[in-house]
């Protein structure tokens, strides 16, 4: 079986840089100096670390996808808004719906290997947060201490002037490693709306 052949050195494959293809393998070339098991498993070895660098930049879109979404759920409830004329808002408005609309047409995901504890778990995770997103408009200052107590059960050092919500934390801790990283930068991302928002904890 004859497959691309790229330029040689010392064996039937080489690579020429970071954002190049993969070599494929040329079964009729001449076997070279490495034992054809050790040959593919040198293939493999490149490939693995290949896949999870592409992990990581899907996870890293992913996370730049939700900012950008946060960003613009911030600007369509900025105060700012009611500085300005109606019409003036119904363009901001406009404007912010055709942003929205580009970027729900992008579709990124990272899936992760789960037993069925550990999907109940995330479930269980998710529904907290999602719940915490619908209550932001009602009561913006208890959101924002809810969602601290959530992110003070995701690290090892909780803010003290705020504290953790046990059920969150049992839920959390049933999830893959995976999984945690990513609810927790979530949180992250929310406290950073809070932020912009100007929003304060509870006292």
């Amino acid at each position: 079986m004859e497959v691309d052949q790229y330029t040689n050195v010392s064996s039937e494959w080489s690579y020429s840089g970071e954002g190049s293809r993969l070599p494929l393998i040329d079964e009729s070339s001449a076997l070279g100096t490495q034992a054809p098991k050790d040959r593919l498993i040198a293939v493999l070895d490149q490939v693995e670390m290949r896949v999870e660098r592409l992990r990581r930049d899907t996870v890293r879109i992913e996370e730049e996808r939700d900012s950008l979404l946060s960003t613009l759920d911030s600007v369509k409830h900025s105060e700012l808004l009611s500085d300005i004329t109606e019409c003036d808002k119904e363009d901001i408005t406009r404007y912010a719906d055709r942003i929205l609309a580009r970027a729900m047409t992008v579709e990124v995901a990272v899936r992760t290997d789960r037993d069925p504890q550990q999907e109940e778990a995330l479930h269980q995770v998710n529904l907290y947060i999602d719940q915490l997103v619908m209550s932001v408009h009602e009561d913006a200052v208890i959101a924002h201490t809810r969602c601290q107590t959530y992110m003070n059960a995701c690290t090892s050092q909780p803010d003290p002037g705020s504290g953790t919500d046990k059920n969150f934390e049992s839920a959390i801790l049933g999830c893959t490693l995976d999984d945690q990283k990513r609810v927790k930068k979530r949180l992250q991302g929310l406290l950073d709306y809070f932020a912009k928002l100007n929003v304060t904890t509870c006292s």
